[in-house]
């Protein structure tokens, strides 16, 4: 049963990731839907440039240092299928550079014979950062557990209240995860990082996980992949259809986040490195994708996926450069015009 819903969490992913076709190089704006990103937009400084050499892309997350300020983020594994896409991402982040989280590791504690869908990614990226990933009804043991499997730098718990109410087989008992989640930070010998799975982590929530002694915090805004679209999509009637739309934005998210206690990872809805470089701009560290790369690794294999990662980084560079900002500090300081909704959002009190 868990193997069949990985799977058809994949085929649902990556159907709503190519109702939009893609250009050739998966980057130009004009080519993707609209965005809130699109509310904010850098103000262009004719003399502000810089010579490329002089961009330096690392950032520190959880006391590591990361070559590049974008990450593969949690997508799957449970099923063969998921671990051969496993394998795959850790061979993409190999050769990019890139950390990169697991997909949820609960079908593991269910069941150990599948933690060879997992395992891939430690063995084909062994001196990477890699997360661990599990929901928040873990156990600390079973933190240990997922961590120990694939040597994890450390561990994400992903908050999905909403895909869990959608999922027909899904959880109904959140109230006691606040208190989960401390158990597990007091436990584990990794950083712990909490992420959003697509409707975005409010500043008030940032707040509360810094109280609990969370380490960084994944906004993971609307905008991305839809579980909770996911989910309906398994039901025979399509009961939850009027929850489109539901939650916040990755910028929103960022802008709530802001000054809440803890450093600020952004996915979800992130399309092109110009958002890449907008989600650092408004406060993130660095910068997670997981539905347009597992989109382009079924669609068009490991090779385009890999070009795809490399384009976007040099992308990133030049974009940067341009800025003048030779480094992810001054990235964080460029002066940002914001408009429509998100202006709405920011001036509300």
């Amino acid at each position: 049963m868990t193997a069949s819903r990985k799977d058809d969490h994949v085929r649902l992913a990556v159907s709503q990731h190519t109702q939009t076709p893609p250009s050739p190089a998966d980057t130009a704006p004009h080519s993707v839907t609209p965005s809130a990103f699109d509310d904010v937009r850098f103000v262009h400084h004719a003399l502000a440039g810089i010579d490329r050499e002089r961009v330096d892309l690392r950032t520190r997350i959880a006391g590591q240092t990361w070559q590049a300020p974008l990450y593969i983020n949690a997508m799957t594994g449970g099923s063969p299928r998921t671990g051969q896409i496993n394998r795959d991402l850790a061979i993409a982040a190999r050769e990019t550079g890139l950390a990169i989280a697991t997909g949820s590791m609960s079908a593991f504690l269910k069941d150990p014979s599948t933690a060879g869908t997992y395992t891939p990614v430690r063995c084909h990226h062994p001196q990477g950062f890699v997360m661990a990933n599990l929901n928040a009804n873990a156990t600390p043991t079973q933190a240990c557990r997922a961590i120990d499997l694939i040597q994890a730098n450390a561990l994400q718990i992903h908050l999905n209240t909403v895909q869990e109410i959608v999922m027909p087989e899904g959880d109904r008992s959140f109230g006691h995860w606040p208190a989960a989640i401390e158990a597990i930070v007091e436990t584990v010998d990794v950083p712990v990082i909490v992420k959003e799975v697509g409707f975005g982590l409010s500043g008030r929530t940032i707040a509360l996980l810094a109280e609990l002694g969370v380490a960084v915090a994944d906004v993971a805004g609307r905008g991305g992949t839809d579980f909770a679209r996911i989910e309906n999509g398994r039901r025979e009637q399509a009961d939850y259809a009027y929850l489109d739309g539901w939650g916040l934005s990755t910028p929103a998210a960022l802008l709530d986040g802001r000054n809440q206690g803890l450093p600020l990872l952004a996915s979800g809805g992130v399309r092109h490195p110009l958002d890449v470089a907008r989600a650092i701009a408004l406060g993130a560290q660095a910068v997670g994708v997981s539905g347009l790369f597992l989109t382009t690794l079924i669609t068009r294999g490991l090779d385009a996926l890999i070009a795809q990662i490399t384009a976007w980084l040099d992308q990133l560079t030049a974009l940067m450069t341009i800025l003048g900002a030779s480094n992810l500090t001054e990235l964080a300081a460029c002066d940002l015009e914001i408009s429509g909704s998100l202006r709405t959002f920011l001036d509300h009190p």
